[in-house]
């Protein structure tokens, strides 16, 4: 079965990459295709993250095992795409480059039966340039007003701090 995927850049700038590839390669084949339709080198780490439909990022798959041996880890040599992609479970999350952080939405557009004569993986449609460096990334977490709920903080007569200071917390310090 062929699988065809869209993958955006996760950018302002639209930059779009459609590959048709066999669905009996290894997410390492799939990886190697990746990186050559964004004109990547391949010689950076990289992983795949297992995606729901909201893109929140779930199990990683990972071009090298880099994990101090106490937990499985899944390899992208060792699992097809076909175990990991079906009509139900069909996005994913793409970084390459761990310290650039090249960030991709990856998501099936069909499964067909394969064309006569044409080899896979292909490049079905290009739109838009990489950009010269990897865009930025907004880590910021949501605004949370920490007083809120908190209005008559120091009120109450138990809440004066001001005997703290008398107490001996080396003594009772575990």
């Amino acid at each position: 079965m062929i699988y065809k995927f869209r993958i955006i850049l996760d950018a302002e700038e639209d930059v779009i990459r459609d590959v048709a590839i066999d669905g009996d390669v290894t997410m390492e084949d799939f990886h190697n295709a990746l990186t050559q339709a964004f004109g990547f080198d391949g010689s950076e780490m990289a992983s795949f993250y297992v995606s729901d439909e909201d893109w929140n990022q779930g199990d990683e798959i990972s071009l090298f095992d880099m994990s101090d041996g106490s937990t499985d880890v899944r390899l992208m040599n060792e699992t097809t795409l076909e175990d990991v992609i079906s009509e139900d479970d069909n996005r994913l999350i793409y970084v390459y480059d761990f310290f650039s952080m090249w960030t991709f939405f990856v998501e099936l557009g069909e499964m067909s039966e394969p064309e006569p004569g044409i080899t896979y993986p292909i490049l079905l449609f290009s739109h838009g340039e990489l950009p010269a460096n990897a865009p930025e990334k907004d880590f910021e977490a949501e605004k949370v007003d920490f007083n809120e709920g908190f209005d008559d903080f120091g009120t109450d007569d138990d809440d004066d701090l001001s005997g703290y200071g008398d107490m001996d917390f080396d003594e009772n310090w575990n």
